[in-house]
């Protein structure tokens, strides 16, 4: 909250210059400092009565998705040196920074109410940052669309907190874990609330949105609507279903079985009919969520940490790929598959970048990709859902034939207008280096850790 004050009030005192020239570093400056201050472990409380609490994981969730905000931030810039943009910067970070508020309102609820507060303070800004290039149609039709489906998403979410409410008498996750039942008005209920939040997600049937609302929407809003927004949720849906609808388990594991089966499945054919590279990335954004959810059918601790390190290697991964497809619309103004064909040719670090993080993605080792995936596979497994884990591991098959298409557009593929060689900018460079040491780093450390785990089992 302080910093989107300082924020406001830099963006309202400054004049043009200085603020053309100062605002963006302020932004991300800022934004690290409360990164490095969340980062310091801090007690476990509760406020409001118990509506909103903090713990050690809740910190780690926040400085995930406050790494990935950074990085937005940074691949922003260039777009946001536009004249047609560049006069709403104040406005961009301003939006992503309520949004990243409402986020951490839904991680941190331990009310109903809360969470729903935080999932429309998550929400409702999205909605303007979609419609932001308001001089272009598509930007302005996915705004359109945006605040439509999540108008719906919203009522079907209020209907089955009514439902558990009418049901147990209390919105608060603890008592209503130890009322609830198996009853029909708590099943509808919880059938419901995971309807509302699949919207968030892009859980299948509720993605029809993501394709129309990424290619529309700004690449850096994209981006950020990808990856953090979508990991916001899911961690907030896997505590709510482990802290209120324990005694629904079999139930509300059912119904995520199928969601995940189909997710996966369609996402997968979907996106390898795809040419626009945004489309193909929401696609591929819908099959990721199905991975993520498979995360959470676990409800137990080892669920959590492979939840949280799957969506830090997806933040990684996936930002890099966006940065790239960003800054070359920037420049050229191409974003099609087809028009990637021969970039190694005239700009190879590019490609590598690309072809690395396409590879964690895909879950190919040594990368990052590879190891959260199997976190998360393990987690499932020993839970007892091995068909739904064996389906996962062929559809990632799939996964890694259509990401190899784009490899191959790079590399192989011949392209008698090729794009133009550019220089990136410096905002670019950073941020890209960062995802690239997210995706090595972190598969390295994951290498180490388990190479310790089995010398310390004696294997």
């Amino acid at each position: 909250m302080a910093v989107i004050v300082i924020l406001l009030l830099f963006d309202v005192i400054t004049g043009q210059k200085k603020h053309d020239k100062y605002f963006s570093p302020l932004a991300i400056g800022l934004l690290c400092v409360h990164t490095l201050i969340n980062i310091v472990p801090s007690p476990n409380y509760d406020i409001f009565g118990g509506m909103y609490y903090n713990t050690p994981m809740i910190g780690i969730v926040r400085t995930v998705l406050n790494i990935g905000t950074i990085i937005v931030f940074l691949q922003a810039d260039i777009w946001l040196k536009r004249e047609d943009t560049s006069f709403k910067r104040g406005e961009f970070y301003v939006l992503t920074l309520s949004t990243l508020l409402g986020m951490y309102l839904m991680i941190g609820a331990g009310n109903f109410l809360m969470f729903y507060i935080g999932l429309e303070t998550a929400s409702i800004p999205m909605a303007t940052l979609a419609a932001f290039d308001k001089f272009r149609q598509k930007s302005a039709e996915a705004g359109a669309k945006y605040i439509l489906t999540a108008m719906f998403s919203s009522g079907l979410l209020l209907f089955g907190l009514s439902m558990i409410y009418g049901a147990t008498g209390t919105l608060y996750f603890d008592d209503v874990n130890k009322l609830i039942t198996s009853q029909p008005m708590a099943i509808m209920g919880l059938a419901f609330f995971l309807s509302g939040l699949g919207f968030k997600i892009s859980l299948v049937p509720f993605h029809l949105w993501t394709a129309d609302v990424y290619q529309g929407a700004p690449t850096s809003v994209t981006s950020y609507l990808s990856v953090i927004s979508k990991g916001a949720a899911a961690f907030a849906m896997l505590t709510i279903l482990m802290k209120s609808f324990q005694p629904l388990v079999g139930y509300w594991q059912q119904i995520l079985v199928w969601i995940i089966i189909v997710t996966i499945t369609l996402a997968n054919l979907f996106a390898i009919r795809q040419d626009n590279l945004k489309r193909f990335m929401a696609f591929s954004s819908v099959s990721q969520a199905g991975y993520i959810v498979l995360g959470v059918l676990g409800a137990n601790s080892m669920s959590m940490t492979s939840l949280v390190f799957y969506i830090l290697v997806y933040i990684a991964a996936n930002l890099a790929v966006f940065g790239i497809i960003n800054v070359i619309e920037q420049k050229s103004g191409k974003v099609n598959i087809s028009d990637y064909n021969g970039l190694y040719k005239v700009n190879p670090k590019l490609a590598f970048a690309m072809t690395i993080s396409l590879f964690s993605l895909a879950g190919i080792p040594p990368f990052a990709g590879f190891f959260s995936k199997f976190f998360i596979f393990a987690g499932a497994f020993k839970a007892g859902f091995w068909l739904v884990v064996f389906i996962a591991l062929i559809n990632t098959v799939i996964s890694l034939y259509y990401y190899l298409l784009i490899v191959k557009a790079m590399y192989i593929k011949e392209n008698d207008e090729p794009i133009a060689y550019f220089k990136s900018d410096c905002y670019t460079k950073i941020s890209l280096a960062i995802c690239l040491l997210g995706v090595i780093g972190l598969g390295v450390a994951s290498i180490v850790y388990d190479t310790i785990n089995l010398f310390a089992y004696g294997i």
